[in-house]
């Protein structure tokens, strides 16, 4: 059960982030930084995919995926179709991942310490749609101000 609910909120606002992405009228808006905002919508889109494509398509899904962090922050001017692309393969990820765990694989301890201490795989998944959840607020704001 808990399982689909997380793989219902993945899909949600992954769909939403792909939805934020698109609703930029002038591409080039998604990469502007204005004020005290540091990070636009484009690195906070890199940087939640990177994210999700290391922590469940890595580590769980096993596809090989690595992780350049910093060019998440750093990189600019990435197409917004190919944003939306990297979105739709990240939603794939997400979904072939999650159907191949079981509900005892979220009861046990995630693979990685990421927090300094253990936790659950369920737990650090909760985790991951919250901080998914956060930044879509976060890419939302930055649009509706630009």
């Amino acid at each position: 059960m808990l399982i689909e609910t997380i793989k219902s909120l993945f899909n949600r606002d992954l769909n939403k982030l792909k939805i934020e992405i698109e609703s930029y009228k002038n591409e080039s808006q998604i990469w502007e930084i204005d004020k005290n905002i540091s990070n636009p919508a484009g690195n906070l889109c890199l940087h939640l995919l990177g994210n999700i494509n290391t922590y469940i398509g890595a580590e769980l899904g096993k596809t090989g995926y690595i992780r350049d962090r910093p060019l998440e922050f750093s990189l600019k001017n990435t197409p917004k179709s190919e944003l939306i692309s990297k979105i739709d393969q990240t939603i794939l990820v997400v979904n072939n991942t999650l159907d191949s765990l079981t509900e005892a694989d979220l009861e046990a301890i995630y693979p990685q310490i990421v927090f300094e201490k253990e936790m659950t795989t369920g737990f650090f998944l909760v985790h991951l749609s919250t901080h998914l959840a956060y930044h879509l607020g976060q890419i939302n704001y930055h649009r509706r101000l630009i």
